[in-house]
């Protein structure tokens, strides 16, 4: 238990950091710079739980990002900034890049080796593919989730 409570706590830290380096990098305002790390730490906290306990990686994101678009709307309101300040940064950490460079290497040597010895590298290119394209929706529709929930105008009439 202490071993992934370490673990929870090492990924909190890096993941602020990334997240609060493209904070910088997108020139939020200073004022905001913590919440952006902090909402880049709980997301990428709230996944690495998810799939510690068994869940997947794609509901993983899903949670995290639904968590960081209400800590972002939250935010917003509190700091009276667009909450895409808080959220483009806060699910930055949770993109899965290494996914997809590992799935575009598998399409290139599948392809370089042939049919015969090609095929399961190309099945797992194509595995790790939908699994990115998962998480990527997961990630796309856990900010918007609760700006539809919390963004509800009342009917003109």
């Amino acid at each position: 238990m202490n071993d992934f409570i370490f673990l929870l706590l090492q990924d909190a830290f890096w993941s602020a950091l990334a997240a609060l380096g493209f904070a910088i990098l997108f020139n939020v305002p200073v004022r905001t710079l913590f919440g952006c790390a902090l909402t880049g730490a709980i997301g990428h906290v709230l996944r690495t739980t998810t799939v510690h306990y068994g869940g997947s990686i794609e509901a993983g994101s899903l949670l995290g990002a639904t968590v960081v678009g209400l800590l972002g709307h939250l935010f917003a309101r509190r700091w009276r900034v667009p909450n895409s300040t808080f959220t483009v940064s806060g699910v930055i950490p949770m993109v899965p890049g290494g996914l997809a460079f590992g799935a575009l290497l598998g399409f290139i040597n599948g392809a370089s080796l042939g049919v015969e010895a090609g095929t399961p590298l190309l099945l797992k290119a194509l595995i790790d593919v939908i699994k990115t394209s998962l998480i990527l929706l997961g990630l796309a529709f856990g900010i918007a989730l609760p700006n539809l929930w919390l963004n509800r105008q009342k009917p003109v009439v």
